[in-house]
């Protein structure tokens, strides 16, 4: 569980953390539409490790690439940086490797940082999950419940209809119930290939149509789509799927106790958090890497719970000029 802690963190880790993920989205674009998928992560992970390990903080990984993958990863209880506050760390250095493979919309790099205590140590399992937007009734929202009954009451609490209201949903055989019964209210929806931070995150955008998420996807995700809206504001419920023991035995040696628990966004993301995205392609959310021979552009945001700041930074990288340790 995440315990919220008083340390706060200075204001400049903030750019810190864009300068992370923004090194890890040149790497993976250099992948993008070459269909080679692992290549494209292996790519990113190194440089967001090599961009952590410039920074000045004692962090630890908390939220890895996942056990499962194969490329190298930063891996869950990594230790990075050069010295400093104890950090706690969340990242996903390439979400979207499949789109980047093959040059689709929305891959991007991600990395959340709090206090240490801030973030929940999910294993590497598949969660459920359900998000709104901000500005909505508390409570609003429940994982245990049918999605009409929550869909009628987000469409009472915004004054609509239900046929009015857009859920996005994960395009995955294990969805096809789910999305049935989502059809059955009159609801729209918005199928998505990949990126369910994404998907999250887009609930409380305002230029997006979004209302709701609704589906299961991989639990580190969760996390770090917790923390974008801990920034932005939202309201966000999840909970760990397990499908064999070993899941379970995994899970019990990160403290996950309650298998059957139902996470809140307090639970899952707290204390002084940041966000920071980096678009590897182009996107609803961010614009992707734009490279030339002398030059790339990135685009990022970055969000901050304690002031509720969000930043779109837009950074021209010139290749002439030699960077010092601090670009």
């Amino acid at each position: 569980m995440a315990n919220e802690e008083t340390t706060v963190m200075d204001r400049n880790m903030a750019i810190e953390a864009v300068r992370v993920t923004e090194a890890a989205a040149m790497a993976a674009w250099n992948w993008t539409g070459r269909g080679d998928e692992m290549s494209a992560d292996a790519a990113a992970v190194e440089a967001m490790r090599t961009a952590l390990n410039k920074l000045n903080i004692d962090g630890t990984v908390v939220i890895g690439e996942g056990e499962r993958d194969e490329a190298p990863m930063l891996f869950i209880g990594e230790k990075v940086g050069a010295g400093g506050p104890k950090i706690d760390i969340a990242l996903d250095p390439l979400e979207g490797t499949t789109l980047t493979a093959k040059a689709s919309a929305n891959a991007m790099a991600t990395l959340a940082l709090a206090p240490h205590g801030g973030f929940l140590n999910a294993p590497d399992v598949y969660m459920e999950k359900i998000a709104v937007g901000g500005g909505l009734p508390e409570n609003l929202i429940d994982i245990n419940a049918d999605p009409s009954e929550n869909l009628h009451n987000l469409a009472n609490a915004k004054g609509v209809k239900v046929s009015d209201l857009l859920v996005c949903v994960l395009d995955r055989p294990r969805h096809v119930e789910l999305i049935s019964a989502i059809r059955k209210t009159g609801a729209r929806i918005q199928q998505i290939s990949d990126g369910d931070i994404y998907g999250i995150i887009e609930t409380s955008q305002p230029h997006s149509r979004v209302d709701m998420y609704l589906g299961s996807g991989g639990a580190p995700e969760g996390v770090l789509a917790a923390a974008a809206l801990q920034c932005i504001g939202g309201q966000m419920q999840g909970k760990l799927i397990f499908r064999n023991d070993d899941e379970k035995n995994r899970a019990s040696k990160m403290g996950i106790e309650n298998f059957d628990r139902v996470y809140d966004i307090n639970d899952l993301a707290s204390g002084d958090v940041i966000f920071s995205a980096t678009g590897v392609t182009d996107g609803g959310l961010l614009h992707g890497v734009h490279k030339s021979s002398e030059s790339a552009v990135t685009q990022s945001i970055v969000m901050r719970s304690m002031t509720g700041t969000v930043r779109e930074i837009t950074t021209r990288h010139d290749f002439d000029r030699k960077l010092d340790a601090n670009d």
